[in-house]
């Protein structure tokens, strides 16, 4: 099965405490770095993305198949 394709600025929703959160992916992690106040475990083979809630403004980071690419997102 083929990875998921996301870009930086498409539009995205994910699960969040039980909820769907809206918002964009704001840059692919192909490193171990800290992002969305933890330390996230990612490679060029296993890239994660931070994303950005449109509602609170808040980032996270999520695995690929995590997230929903919404219609009309390029």
């Amino acid at each position: 099965m083929a990875k998921k394709k996301l870009n930086r600025g498409d539009d995205v929703t994910w699960k969040s405490h039980g909820q769907n959160v809206k918002g964009s992916v704001t840059r692919k992690i192909e490193d171990r770095t800290d992002a969305g106040g933890r330390t996230v475990d990612a490679s060029e083979e296993d890239p994660q993305y931070e994303v950005k809630s449109r509602k609170t403004g808040n980032k996270a980071v999520h695995r690929p198949e995590a997230l929903k690419k919404n219609r009309g997102s390029s």
